[in-house]
C-alpha cells in the first residue's frame, strides 16, 4: 500500500500540537464509500517502560470477515507516552506497517479515537488524512465529551456530546458488555461508522477488525517482528 504523505514525528510536544491543529483542518466527515470488500484493523503493542512499538494491520474480508492479510512493523521510538499525542510515538510504526500491505482495504478501523479527541485529530483521523482513506475510532475508553449509557441491548447507541455537538456514539456491541466509543476518524459519515461497526461485530466486544489487529499485535509483541504475514488474498 502506498503512503502518499507523511511529516516528522519527531517533534516537541508544543510542535506536535501545532500540527495537529493544522491537520484537524482536513479532516472530512463524511464519504460515498459506494461497497465495502475489505474491512481492516489497526494496532500497536508495547511493553511497559519499553519504546519498541510493534504495529499491525490486520485485512478481512467483508462480510464474511474471513482474514486474507496481516502485516507488522516494529520501530523504536523516542517520542514519550502523552494522552493525546499517542500517533506521534505510534505513527511511524503504523505507516511501515501499511506499506507492506499488498491489498487496499476499503475502510480502515483503529483501536483509537478518531474526532473525539481533544483537538478533534485522534490517531483514526491522523492516520486517515495521512492515509487518505476512509477511518474509524473504536475506542474502548471516553477520552473527551460527556455520554449516557446505552440502552443494554446489542445494537443500542447513546450520542458522545461536547459542547453540545455529537463527537461520536456510544455502541453496545453485544449485550450485558461495556459498549465501544465510535467515532468519525475521516472520509465517513457517523452513521456509515456506527452501522459498519456492529456488522463487524461477531459476538465481542470489539468489532472483528479491531479484535484481531489487538490479538495479533500482542503476539509480535511476544515473539518479534516476523514482517509481512500472508494468507489468501482476494481476487479480482
Amino acid at each position: 500500500m502506498e503512503i502518499n504523505e507523511t511529516h516528522p514525528f519527531d517533534l516537541a510536544p508544543a510542535e506536535a500540537v501545532r500540527l495537529q491543529e493544522t491537520l484537524r483542518k482536513r479532516i472530512s466527515l463524511s464519504g460515498d464509500i459506494d461497497e465495502v470488500t475489505l474491512l481492516a484493523g489497526a494496532d500497536a503493542s508495547y511493553a511497559k517502560g519499553s519504546n519498541e512499538i510493534h504495529a499491525v494491520v490486520v485485512v478481512l474480508r467483508y462480510p464474511d470477515l474471513t482474514v486474507v492479510e496481516r502485516v507488522s512493523a516494529s520501530i523504536e521510538t523516542s517520542f514519550p507516552y502523552i494522552p493525546g499525542l499517542l500517533t506521534f510515538r505510534e505513527g511511524p510504526a503504523l505507516l511501515e506497517a501499511f506499506r507492506r500491505l499488498r491489498s487496499e482495504p476499503d475502510v480502515i478501523f483503529f483501536d483509537g479515537q478518531g474526532i473525539a479527541h481533544p483537538r478533534g485529530l485522534g490517531i483514526a483521523s491522523h492516520m486517515g488524512v495521512l492515509l487518505d482513506r476512509p477511518t474509524v475510532g473504536v475506542a474502548k475508553s471516553l477520552l473527551v465529551g460527556t455520554v449516557t449509557e446505552p440502552g443494554p441491548a446489542r445494537g443500542s447507541t447513546s450520542p458522545v456530546l461536547r459542547n453540545g455537538e455529537t463527537i461520536g456514539m456510544a455502541v453496545r456491541t453485544k449485550e450485558r458488555t461495556k459498549p465501544v466509543y465510535v467515532s468519525v476518524g475521516h472520509r465517513i459519515d457517523l452513521l456509515s461508522a456506527v452501522d459498519l461497526v456492529l456488522a463487524a461485530a461477531r459476538g465481542y466486544r470489539l468489532p472483528e477488525p479491531t479484535r484481531q489487529a489487538h490479538l495479533f499485535a500482542n503476539t509480535v509483541r511476544r515473539e518479534g517482528d516476523r514482517g509481512e504475514r500472508q494468507t489468501s488474498l482476494p481476487s479480482g
